[in-house]
């Protein structure tokens, strides 16, 4: 066995103990496709014939914990905490899914069964980690090689057992560079419209992940084919589809899900309230929200006020704004001038000139008599642009220009 950093090395350990105490152990899907294919998988799945209380009783109950007792998954944890938990899971069938997301009933099973329940033939095989002996039941390796995705058994019934994978088969399509199998794209064209079945975290986690990967584009334009960026995302114009695809396309492959998700909303009036709908966190919301808004913030820059350009180049989301509009520019076969004196006025300009500290505050307007109030948020907002612009450079010709600001908008006795 290898040192334990090296990556499945804590995985192979489980399969091995799991195989000394009497029981049937191998890792399974994902991790299974990522190694035929030369990926270095991101976890490490096992499943098993040993039942969910046989898994507790070989690890003990101090590192093995039930997360999904009626579906036969338990954690286990190396004894050191030093690894991640595995996921092992005892060989099952599911039967129905009335709601479209969970089976209504679970029995355990042999491994070829277990094969036979799971979503596509890529993520349907095991392997023996020992030996590197891989059991394919359902034509997975095959599929590798013809770089295919496509559903095990009937297409209609494994996406009538889970909408979601409707979403997953477009982001290994994507993610994976493969084809889409016609008769598994056909069965997600015919049921697209009920992906909203699915919940809205379930959804939102699968648009995550579709986003911030490189082949983004690719997974928009097969959400696009087959009828579900309509059915999740219903306010995206439908003849700003090939624009939308054509400027997730300009993005660096450094983007994240979020720059994304604001470059494919950018003609949508309200994109959060999509956010929302999605339940995706408040940073989320929030930043895609201002990434939109924000969209022609920086035409014309170096005409701009400090006022108006400095608030958006000291923003937190400043590098997603860049990347947006590039992407737009570049989409529209712009000259993506703005962005790029941008970028070379930061050279040359520092965050304490971009963003300095206020010469007064509420207290300082408090102290000199004036009470909170429409006028107050419109006194600190003016003495924060005259300080951006060089029109007041010290707290004496601030609280003057506040003085200056108060008679003026004072109705005459």
């Amino acid at each position: 066995m290898g040192p334990a950093h090296q990556p499945g090395a804590f995985a192979l350990e489980v399969v091995e103990t799991l195989i000394e105490a009497g029981h049937e152990a191998v890792w399974a899907g994902g991790c299974v496709r990522d190694l035929l294919m030369g990926r270095e998988p991101g976890d490490f799945d096992i499943a098993t014939d040993a039942r969910p209380d046989q898994v507790r009783e070989v690890f003990g109950r101090a590192r093995s914990f039930a997360v999904g007792a009626s579906f036969g998954v338990v954690l286990v944890r190396d004894r050191d905490g030093r690894e991640d938990p595995v996921e092992v899971a005892t060989f099952r069938t599911e039967g129905a899914y009335a709601d479209g997301r969970h089976p209504d009933a679970v029995q355990f099973a042999t491994r070829q069964d277990d094969a036979r329940r799971r979503d596509f033939t890529i993520n349907g095989m095991f392997m023996d980690p020992r030996t590197g002996e891989v059991f394919d039941d359902v034509g997975g390796r095959q599929d590798i090689e013809r770089g295919l995705v496509r559903a095990i058994g009937e297409p209609e019934a494994r996406i009538n057992e889970d909408k979601l994978r409707m979403l997953r088969a477009i982001r290994f399509s994507a993610s994976l560079g493969f084809a889409l199998d016609p008769a598994t794209a056909e069965a997600i064209a015919a049921h697209s419209q009920e992906i909203t079945v699915v919940s809205a975290e379930r959804i939102a986690d699968e648009w995550r992940r579709m986003l911030s990967d490189t082949n983004r584009a690719v997974a928009v334009r097969l959400a696009i084919e087959t009828g579900l960026l309509a059915s999740v995302f219903p306010e995206v114009p439908t003849d700003g589809y090939d624009a939308a695809v054509e400027r997730l396309g300009h993005l660096p492959q450094s983007a994240t899900a979020t720059v994304a998700l604001a470059v494919l909303l950018v003609d949508v009036t309200d994109p959060g309230a999509m956010c929302e709908r999605l339940k995706l966190s408040n940073r989320e919301t929030d930043e895609v929200t201002w990434l939109v808004a924000s969209r022609d913030g920086l035409d014309q820059a170096a005409d701009q006020k400090r006022s108006r350009l400095f608030p958006l180049l000291a923003h937190p989301s400043r590098d997603g704004l860049f990347e947006l509009i590039d992407a737009i520019e570049r989409g529209a076969a712009g000259s993506g001038d703005d962005v790029a004196w941008c970028r070379s006025l930061l050279e040359t300009v520092g965050s304490e000139e971009l963003d300095p500290p206020p010469l007064v505050t509420g207290e300082d307007l408090i102290a000199v008599g004036l009470r909170p109030g429409p006028l107050f948020k419109t006194l600190l907002g003016s003495v924060r642009d005259a300080q951006l612009d060089g029109d007041v450079r010290d707290r004496d010709e601030a609280l003057a220009w506040v003085h200056e600001i108060r008679r003026e908008n004072e109705p005459d006795e």
